[in-house]
């Protein structure tokens, strides 16, 4: 599986390496602003994952494929430690799954705002509302976020999902993630973190205190299985914490990463 990719900093190699993973829907440009500001002081790698942003398309889609897409690409571009895992949501759970397979490819793990145990099915309307968007018929970007409109979906959200939707060469529109493989695996993506034994790297759970994600009932779970972790609830921060309150949020992670 060939990830796309993009690199920062790379002249700050010997301070380490730090890959960052994105969400469901999302893609490497998500991270673009504070990759910039990482990349101050570390090698970074933002990827897209299978069937997100530019990276290629599959049918098979579970956390241990994801986590093995992971290790190929850390072996291909010959990435030598010290190296930092971050990621966010789906993006944490491939981290965290990669922890728990590859123990001794990485250093520090940073899982933003999702625990490892499963999740329900949540994304029900943001997929109803996709799937409805007849890109055949579609002339203006307008008209899909009209229906995103029409199905509930606040701003944030919209602008979100928007920046899948792209016009080709030949002037229709697509989407940059593989939407039917992520509607036909969607179980998937909320499955509990699967492993062998306790994960002994330092570990680091950022979660937004307005956030569901991470509660209270996580930390024993998360304390059992990353005994050498740290939990950091950023107050007034929702799902999407690194992009609601950035500072806060590096400051955080560039503490621990030091």
């Amino acid at each position: 599986m060939n990830l796309n990719f993009k690199e920062l900093g790379e002249d700050n190699t010997y301070q380490g390496s730090l890959i960052i993973l994105h969400g469901l829907f999302g893609m490497l440009d998500n991270w673009i602003t504070l990759g910039k500001k990482f990349a101050q002081h570390y090698h970074i790698y933002l990827l897209d994952l299978r069937n997100h942003g530019r990276s290629e398309w599959d049918e098979e889609f579970s956390y241990e494929i994801m986590a093995l897409d992971l290790y190929e690409f850390i072996r291909n571009q010959s990435i030598s430690t010290p190296l930092f895992l971050l990621g966010h949501s789906m993006g944490g759970k491939v981290a965290m799954q990669f922890a728990a397979d590859y123990a001794e490819a990485f250093d520090k793990l940073i899982v933003v705002d999702i625990a490892p145990r499963a999740y329900p099915v949540h994304h029900g309307t943001i997929l109803e509302a996709l799937n409805s968007i007849d890109l055949s018929t579609l002339t203006n970007r307008n008209q899909a976020e009209d229906v995103m409109t029409q199905y509930g979906l606040d701003i944030g959200t919209r602008q979100f999902l928007m920046k899948n939707l792209y016009r080709t060469e030949e002037g229709t529109f697509a989407w940059r993630m593989n939407l039917e493989v992520l509607t036909a695996k969607i179980e998937k993506v909320g499955e509990k973190l699967r492993y062998q034994q306790v994960i002994q790297k330092p570990t680091l759970f950022v979660g937004g205190g307005k956030s569901n994600y991470i509660q209270v009932i996580d930390y024993e779970e998360i304390k059992q299985i990353f005994p050498q972790s740290t939990i950091q609830i950023i107050e007034d921060a929702g799902h999407w914490v690194h992009a609601e309150k950035p500072e806060e949020f590096y400051e955080v992670v560039i503490e621990f990463l030091r």
